[in-house]
Formats: C-alpha cells, structure tokens, sequence
C-alpha cells in the first residue's frame, strides 16, 4: 500500500531521554503550534518513509538495526500520523477527505457553539518583542541573590503574622464587603497578570518564543493564559519545569512581599492593599493553580517532574482499561506497560481526577443555573452536565459496544451483572427503617427556676434530686440593693410611727397629723413592695417534687446572672416523655405507636422503651430546644437570628412516651439519643424522591 505523505513543513526537533533509557524527538507542526514526542522506532519508520511500502521500511529497518518491526508497527504509525493530521491529502480526493476530517473534528454547529461556550481563548498581544526588550531585568528577580532576600522577607513577614495574628484576622473579616470584594477583584487581576508574566520571562529565558498571551474563557469565566507550548523544544525536563512552576513562584513571590508590607507599612489604603494582595495571592496559588486534577499549572509541573507527557490522557486510557478487566476480565494488553506500583499510582490518580472533576462540574452547573434566568439556567445546567459527566460516560459505553460479542463470552462478564444486579436489587428493596437522632427527655410537669436579677445564693435547701414538700423554699437569694432598701424603709417607717404616736401631745404635730399619716401610709406600701419582691428571691415549691439543680456545683455564696437557670422541680408522679425534630424524609416515616430506644449522651444507665406518641403536621419554625442544635452537638442545622435558633431545613416535633419509668430520675441525663423503628424504606427512594422536588419546584410543574 501506498503511504500518504508527510507534510513538508513539520520540523523534528531532538528531545530528552525517555525513562527506559532510549532517546525520543520531538515533532513540531508550525500551523498549529502543537508538539509530539516520538520514540526511537518511530523516528526510524519517518526516516525511511520514502520506501512507500511499510513491509519494505520494516524488513530494513530490522535488518540494519537492533530493532525488530513488523509492517504492523509501520502502519500504527501511519495511523498515529493520519489521526494527528500531519500528512497531506493525496490523490483527487485527497482535498475532499482533508475536508471532511476537518468537519469531524468541528462537528455540527451545535457542537461548535456548546464547545466555544464552555472554553475558548482570545489572544490579546503578540509579547515576545516586548518580553525581549526586558528580559534582563526580568532575570534580576530570578537569580538567587533575589532569591535569598525573598526568603528573608518571608521570614520577618510570617513572624509579624504570627505577633499580630488577631489584627491580620480582625483585617480578613473586615474585607468581606462590596468594597472589599472589588479590591480582591483588582488584586486577582494583577496576580494573574503577574503569575503569566512569570510563565513568560522564564519560557523566553530558555530561548522559547511566546507567541501569544490572553484570555481565556471556562464556562464564561475569565482566565488568563500564556501560548507556552514551545517549551516542549526543550530537552531538558527541569527546564520545562521551571517554566510550568514560574506562575506560582511568582504569585508567592508577591504574597511574600505583600506580607512584609502589610507589616510594616502604616495605617492606611497601601497598608490594606498590601493585605489583599498577600490574601489573594495565597489562596489563588494554593486553592487553584497547585490543584493537578485540572489542566492548571499544577497538573504540568506534575507532568514535567514525572517526565510523562499527556498525563491525564495515559492515567484515564490506564484507568479505563482496568475498568474493563475488573469488570469483565478481557484479558487485553494494557495500552502502556508499567510497573505495578506505578500503575496503581496512576490509576488512582485518574479515579481522584474523575472524582474531583465531578463535584467541580456539579458545582458549576449548579452556579450557571443560580446566575441565570430559569429557562436559560435550566438549559445550560443540562449543557453542563450532559457535556462533562454524561458525555465521557457515553463514549465509554461505545467502546463497551463494541467490545460487546467478546465481553458477552466471558465468565466474569456474568459475575459482574449479577453483582450489579444484587446492588440495584439491595438498593430498591423496602429495609427496616432505623431512624437515629439526639432527643431531649423532659418530664411533663416541670416548674423552671430562674434568678430575677443578678444575685447571690444565701441558701440552698435541698440537694440536688431530693424531694421537696410544697409550699417549702428551694433558694434564697440575696440582693444587697434590695436589702438596703428594706433596711431603710424599716428605719423610716419606725420613725414614721413614732411621730404619729405622739402627735397627740403637741399642737403644732396636731395639724400635720394628717400629712404624717399619709406619709405612713406610702413608707409602709413601699415597705410591702420590697416584701413582695423580696419573696422572688426565696421560690417555694407550688407542688411537692424532686428538686434539681441545673449546676450541681452551685453552694452558697456563689453569684448568679440575671435569668440564670437555677434548677427545675419535676412534680412527684410525673409522667416523662422525649422530643425530637425530625426533617421531613425521617418524619413522613414514622408512625403513631411505633417503638423506640432511648439513653443518655454518657451511655450510662439503662436504655428507656419509647412508643411515639404525637407527630406535628406543621414545620416548627424555632427550634425551641437549644441543645438539639447541631452547634451545641445535637442533630438539628440551625441558624441563629436575634437570639433565637431557626432550622436551616423543614423539621417536625415528634413526641413519644416512655413505656418503662425507672425509679431513679436523679442518674438520667436531659439529652441523649434516640432510635426510631421507622417504617421499610428502599435506600435510593429517598434520593430519587429528593431529585423529582427539585425538578418539580424548580421548573414550576
């Protein structure tokens, strides 16, 4: 057969040893800025190309070196060739064939919008002139003398961090507003300008041309790039390195120094945006550009210090095929050879990377549908999730197809469907339902005891889960404000009587008699007064039962806040009960009479045998039981506005009795947790239930 030929402007440029030892090209296409390493046999198939027939090329080839090819090998080659679009069409109908591998590759305009919305590029200026121009102070700041200063300075910068660490915090809280988001708007604009400049100057440091900087756009976010792919002319591996990490040294660089200004500098607008630099600069290195599960620079310096060019492509090719030999055991040749503890690596790399790419995707489709009107966010949600998670899954699911009359034929193939089948089956099947949550157990009749204002504890006359009579003082407070006020209006009301006693005996206290009465009268209702209010201070037991303190350390002579809860007196006899609040999934699942568990936070004492009694048909609003709370290590997401606790989704009180009392209340503890057994309930129900109230609510059906 007749190979077609290669195209005349491709240049083969020398490039580094590969990791088996053997020597490895670099072939260049200049039209579209695009490099392609090739091994030792490959060069020697280029090489003899002219041959035109690739049982020729490949009986040379073995002949006249310590290769030994085959025409088979030739023509992967000539594959690789004609797929990569680096030979020219030949014959009539060479143009024709050029143009319909062109189509392929755009695709139907649909397929061309949707790609050029979620990523496409504008380059803004061809740089390399300029880049030239100021290339010797560019390389100032990458000698080691920069270095050494640079190092320093991150030293006296994170100590001062570290001294005056509230005031940097006290700083970050204080930016989070308009006008603080605007000026981390400006400071990541001139990170990133810097952090590509960086790529830049160390790329045509190593006599690399840049030929183009811009900005590119994913999903309609602007990023800023720089056309570095001429860095794969160099043979060196840690020159190319140094390129891909040149963004980040540079952006840590800036926060560095920012760092050292924020601490230095005084008070005022390049003191604060000092800070917002050294902020943005942390986090967009550290959050962003160091991940390498995204195409950023933290992925090609992990492909340049592994030396394994296309490093997602071969760790998904790796992972996709033992995929398919866990699953159906084809017993195919893996489509590169490594070793075992590099294989593993690399196949849990791709696992990660397809993990993290699908909670990343996720959250961007769930950003363009909150950014958007309804129908449009609804459309491009679909755009999103259909283009970055449905579509790999189907072009995997193709190569399943076609593999299909081999994958049918293999025993594990059977194994592998009945173990799916197994787990969809364990999945829809009803399960006994275990509902767990933290409850509050509280006795039905309870009289709480609270300290009216500030004051402190003269007496406390029972111990803590002792029985007390009714009408028997619980606490005495004192208040010496309100002592001296008795004391005083007892001084004045003695003199008060003493002057109407012997008003009989003068004539002039005679016809004022009648003030001094009145006078009485008042000193003696303020007197009262105090009396009465005094008798908050000392509660008395409305009805005989067990007495407990909130604090069992409290004694006498301690001081108590305005409000303080004191203790709580359970009236003898009282019937107990425990309350919950349950979202809605877990409450449309319960029933009147339903048996529960109940035991207290400590795992002490015995467990207590529950029978729900009441559900509530409306959502509870406030969560009246603080202790629920998730924050104070309850079950219950809340937030907190004006003092009150509002749960952050729909909960409903659920109110169950206990079928055995124990004798002794004193060892039960208020908060514990609770089990519920709930009705059947298929495990995927929930979530497939969850999924149709969302499409329901959000499309408006």
């Amino acid at each position: 057969m007749a190979l077609p030929r290669l195209r005349e402007e491709l240049d083969l440029i020398p490039g580094p040893s590969l990791p088996d030892g053997q020597p490895s090209w670099t072939l260049h296409d200049p039209v579209r800025n695009q490099f392609f390493r090739i091994d030792w046999p490959t060069l020697h198939i280029m090489q003899r190309w002219s041959m035109d027939d690739p049982k020729q090329i490949a009986a040379d080839i073995s002949a006249k070196t310590t290769l030994a090819l085959t025409a088979d090998d030739v023509l992967e080659v000539v594959q690789f060739l004609i797929q990569h679009h680096l030979v020219r069409g030949s014959g009539p109908d060479g143009p024709r064939k050029m143009a319909e591998q062109l189509a392929r590759l755009q695709g139907t305009p649909l397929k061309w919008l949707l790609h050029h919305y979620l990523f496409f590029r504008v380059p803004l200026i061809k740089p390399d002139a300029w880049l030239s121009r100021w290339l010797p102070l560019a390389r100032w700041f990458g000698s080691s003398g920069f270095a050494w200063l640079t190092a320093l300075a991150m030293l006296a910068g994170f100590t001062q961090v570290l001294r005056r660490w509230d005031v940097f915090t006290a700083s970050l809280v204080d930016t989070f507003n308009l006008e603080g988001l605007m000026a981390y708007g400006v400071a990541l604009f001139c990170v990133k300008l810097l952090h590509e400049l960086g790529h830049a100057f160390t790329a045509k440091h190593y006599g690399c041309r840049v030929p183009a900087m811009g900005v590119a756009f994913l999903v309609m976010w602007p990023v800023a790039y720089t056309d570095t792919n001429e860095t794969w002319r160099l043979t060196n591996r840690f020159d190319r390195l140094r390129v891909a990490s040149a963004g980040i040294a540079t952006e840590l660089v800036v926060a560095v120094w920012a760092t050292l200004a924020w601490a230095l500098l005084p008070e005022g607008g390049l003191k604060s945006a000092a800070f917002v630099l050294s902020t943005t600069s942390w986090v967009a290195t550290l959050a962003i550009n160091a991940s390498p599960f995204m195409r950023f620079d933290g992925y090609f310096i992990l492909m340049d210090a592994l030396d394994m060019p296309n490093l997602h492509g071969r760790s998904f090719a790796l992972a996709r095929w033992k995929l398919r030999e866990w699953l159906f055991g084809l017993g195919d040749a893996p489509p590169e050879h490594f070793g075992p503890s590099a294989a593993r690596a690399l196949i849990a790399f791709a696992c990660a990377t397809w993990l993290y790419r699908l909670v990343l995707f996720l959250g961007i489709a769930v950003l363009v549908y909150v950014f958007f009107f309804k129908v449009l966010g609804l459309l491009l949600f679909a755009v999103e999730i259909a283009w970055f998670i449905l579509w790999p899954i189907r072009s995997e699911l193709r190569v399943w197809q076609q593999l299909w009359p081999r994958i049918r034929m293999q025993r594990r193939t059977i194994h592998s469907v009945l173990i799916l089948l197994l787990l969809i089956l364990l999945l829809a099947l009803p399960w006994p339902g275990r509902i767990t949550a933290s409850a509050v157990l509280r006795p039905v009749d309870a009289w709480p005891i609270h300290a009216p204002v500030g004051a402190r504890v003269e007496a406390l006359h029972w111990a803590h889960g002792a029985l007390a009579p009714a009408g028997s003082p619980l606490v005495t407070l004192q208040v010496p404000d309100l002592v001296g006020r008795e004391n005083v209006l007892s001084v004045r009301l003695d003199q008060q009587r003493q002057q109407a006693a012997i008003a009989g005996f003068d004539e002039e206290m005679r016809k004022r008699l009648r003030v001094a009465e009145q006078t009485l009268a008042t000193t003696q209702a303020e007197w009262k007064g105090t009396q009465a209010e005094r008798s908050q201070f000392q509660p008395r037991a409305p009805y005989a039962g067990h007495f407990f303190m909130s604090d069992p350390d409290l004694a006498a002579g301690q001081w108590v806040s305005k409000k303080e809860q004191l203790g709580v007196l359970v009236k003898q006899g009282t019937t107990w009960r425990v309350e919950t609040w349950l979202e809605e999934d877990d409450a449309g699942r319960v029933q009147v009479g339903q048996r529960a568990s109940f035991w207290v936070d400590s795992a002490t004492g015995k467990m207590l045998q529950l029978k729900v009694a009441a559900i509530d048909q409306d959502a509870a609003r406030t969560l009246p039981r603080r202790e629920l709370a998730s924050v104070l290590g309850g079950h219950v997401i809340t937030r907190e506005k004006n003092g009150v606790l509002m749960p952050e989704r729909a909960v409903y009180r659920v109110t169950l009795e206990l079928q055995n009392m124990p004798e002794d209340m004193q060892d039960l503890s208020w908060r514990g947790n609770l089990m519920i057994h709930a009705d059947l309930a298929s495990p995927i129900a929930r979530y497939l239930r969850q999924i149709m109230v969302v499409l329901v609510r959000e499309t408006g059906f």
